[in-house]
Parts: C-alpha cells; structure tokens; sequence
C-alpha cells in the first residue's frame, strides 16, 4: 500500500473513532455544577472527544486491550473477603482519608485538619469561583496528552465528582493515607486528586484498597522547589477488579517525586506515570513490584522528561507471574537539549515461574543532550537453577527457596521506598503472596 493510501486509511480510522466515541458519549452528561470545577470539565471533556477512546490498535495499548476499562459497561468483580488479614499500613501513624464506592466517607475518615496541610473536599471546593487547585485541575493531565495522547485521563478528568485536594506548606508530622473501599460487585469508582507542595514541603501519601469493580484514579502532583514528595500504594488482592492510574507529577529545581506500587492479584491493571524534571538538580524515582497468578494482566507505562540539567530519574519495576498471568511494561526517557548531566536508569524485569506467563516490554529512549549517563534494559526468565540448586543443598524445601529466590528478586523494587517501615510493611505483604501461592 502506498504511503498515501496509508495515510488516507489511518485518518478514516480516526474520524471513525472520533464519531463512535461523540456517540457514546452522547449517554454520559457532565456531573452537574459550575465553578472552576465545571470549567474544567467541559475542557478535559473537548480533549476527550478529541482523542477519542483508546483501541488496541494505539501504538501504546497494543500490549493491553483497553475494552474492560473503556467499554460503558462494567464487568462485575466478585466482592474479596479480607476479613481474616491486617490492612496495609495498618500499623503506621496516618491522617485516614476514606473513600467508599468512590465516594468521600466522613464517619470513617479521621478529621482533616493537620498542621502543615490543607485539605478540601474535591465535591464540596469545586463549586467555588476561585480556589488553588483551579490552575492545576486537568492542567497536568491536559499537559501530559503529548507526546502521546491517554483519553483515559482526560475522561477522568471530566467525569470525577470526588477526590482531595491537598496543599502542603510544611512537613507534616505523619502521612496522609487514602483508603479505597468498595461495598458493591459491580460498581465504578473515579476519583481525581490534586496535590501542591510549596516549597521546601514535604509529603508522604499512602494510598490502598481496591475501590470499585472498576476504578479510574488520577493523580496531579505540583512539587514547588526543593519539595518532596513520597508516595507509596498498596492496590489490594481483589481477583477480579480491574483498574486503570494516572500520575502526573511537575518537579521544580532541587525537588524530589518517589512513588512506589505493589500490585497483587486483579484482572487487568494499568498504572500511567507521567513526570517532568523542570528544575535543575531534581529527582524522580517510580517502581513497582507485581505478583500475578492466573487470569491477571497488569501493565505499566512510564513517560520521564528531563526538561533541565544535573537532573536524576529512575524507573524500576519487577513482576512475578504464573500460571498464565500477563506483565506489561512501558518505559520512556525523553532528554531534552537543554537537559546536560542527566542520568536516567531503567529497568524491567519479570520472573515467569511457568511456561504459560508472558511478559511484554518496550523500553524507550529519546536524547538530545550530549553529556548525559542513560541506561535501560528488560530480561525475563525463570528461577535460576544454580541458586535454586545451592538453597536445597543447604536443606530448604523446594517450596521456601523458590520463596526466598522470588523475594531476593523484588528486593531492588522496595529499595526505592525511603521510609524503612513503608518498606516492611510492603515486604510484609509480598511474602504473604509468595506464601499463598506456592505451587
């Protein structure tokens, strides 16, 4: 076919996504009220029917089919019963903020008041005129559609009736954790949370708990000069919820942006991180650790801009998958001209403890500085024999150290977690996985 002819078939398939997705969103008015908040709806609403719905043919959901998070209707999840095991972070001082079925819980949550930090209802402050979080409510997200476009976030945007909104002038004396619970087998949940650290702030933001049969969270990040932002989520053991998350965190100089993710278990997971390095000497870390068995797809897709110089980004993620289960990663470093003295490091790794799993990757780069220090790689395997072979001759049974060889490979995941009691709790609950799933 010739390029023409190309061009002329791949702009059909847009108009005739564009109009399927102005048709089905003809069924779905905008959450009623005005302010800025309503504003900002009608505008992420305009990007949406711009992109249109995403297929499997977009270059960056070809590794994941987008149906079940896309379609109108939700596939039921079969309610978990957790009643026999401790919740994550159960044991940590925390600000508790709940949510149920996607819906702020008052009675259940602690009293938002904290000294450092302001915090407000997304469903109460977005009527006003005039309120901080105005300039960064879909600004992010609206940032983050180029390179590439994710409609995901932009519906989110239109269509979330809840969320917090959190600016931080201090240090607050303990974290601000938000609970996601859900009471129903087929409910949707969409949440968007904005988060403003001033300068010199710092924040650590735990997040965990399965939501709704369906969830769309999204998270936008301003992180002022030398502020830090720590965030560490737990996205529970439901087997059959299926979720997608946004993150898109705007560094300025001297700043620091770590956010870790433990996915256990669920049908099809999708988390999106979305970060720029626009200030000198900045930091960003984002990793993950996922454990699969079964009917389990979990994808992870990175996008890193180094926008200034003598700037630092990692990106670690390891997923361990059975029985059939699928990993996705998507990773990419953009260095900008302007962006000297980077150093990025990326890796994605998954261990496939049979022969069904499979593990699906593209690692990206994209440089135009010159004096840069950039690495990535991506390997998948199996157990290795010899150490296997070195635990049972010093009188393991099979079972524990295969066990201490799947926890000794995560390991480099939850280094990047700073706080050493986030990283045990978390440590905690993958040997609880590797101990449910032996074979």
């Amino acid at each position: 076919m010739s390029a023409p002819a190309v061009a002329k078939t791949r702009a059909a398939r847009r108009e005739a996504k564009l109009a399927a997705t102005a048709a089905r969103l003809e069924n779905h008015p905008l959450p009623q009220g005005g302010g800025w908040l309503g504003r900002a709806r009608v505008a992420a609403l305009a990007r949406l029917k711009g992109m249109g719905l995403p297929e499997r043919r977009d270059e960056y959901w070809r590794f994941t089919n987008p149906a079940r998070l896309a379609d109108d209707a939700v596939t039921p999840a079969a309610l978990f019963d957790a009643s026999d095991e401790v919740d994550e972070f159960d044991g940590i001082d925390r600000l508790k903020l709940v949510f149920v079925d996607g819906v702020f819980d008052a009675q259940a949550s602690d009293d938002l008041a904290l000294e450092g930090i302001e915090i407000a209802r997304l469903a109460e402050a977005g009527g006003r005129d005039i309120h901080w979080a105005q300039d960064l409510y879909g600004a992010l997200e609206a940032e983050g559609q180029s390179p590439v476009e994710r409609p995901l976030a932009a519906r989110n945007s239109a269509y979330a009736r809840d969320g917090v909104l959190i600016r931080v002038s201090a240090k607050p004396s303990k974290p601000v954790s938000l609970i996601y619970r859900r009471s129903s087998p087929e409910g949707a949940a969409v949440l968007h949370h904005v988060i403003r650290l001033e300068p010199g702030a710092e924040l650590t933001l735990l997040e965990n708990g399965p939501a709704a049969a369906r969830y769309s969270i999204d998270i936008e990040a301003c992180i002022a000069d030398g502020a830090a932002l720590h965030h560490v989520r737990a996205q529970g053991r439901d087997h059959e919820r299926s979720g997608i998350t946004h993150v898109f965190a705007r560094l300025g100089e001297g700043s620091v942006f770590k956010s870790f993710t433990l996915s256990a278990n669920g049908a099809v997971l999708r988390n999106e991180a979305v970060v720029w390095l626009n200030g000198k000497g900045g930091s960003a870390h984002i990793a993950g650790a996922a454990m699969g068995d079964g009917a389990f797809h979990h994808d992870d897709t990175v996008f890193v801009t180094h926008a200034a110089p003598d700037c630092e980004s990692r990106q670690v993620f390891k997923k361990v998958l059975r029985n059939g289960a699928v990993g996705v990663f998507q990773g990419k470093i953009l260095v900008d001209q302007i962006a000297q003295l980077t150093d990025g490091y990326q890796i994605s790794q998954s261990l496939l403890l049979d022969e069904t799993s499979q593990f699906l990757a593209k690692p990206e780069l994209e440089i135009y500085a010159d004096d840069v220090k950039c690495s990535h790689g991506s390997t998948s395997g199996e157990i290795d024999a010899d150490q296997l072979f070195y635990l049972r001759a010093r009188g393991l049974p099979l079972d524990d150290a295969q066990g201490l060889l799947v926890l000794a490979f995560l390991a480099e995941a939850l280094e990047e977690i700073d706080s050493n009691e986030l990283a045990d709790d978390m440590r905690h609950r993958l040997e609880g996985w590797v101990n449910r799933h032996r074979r």
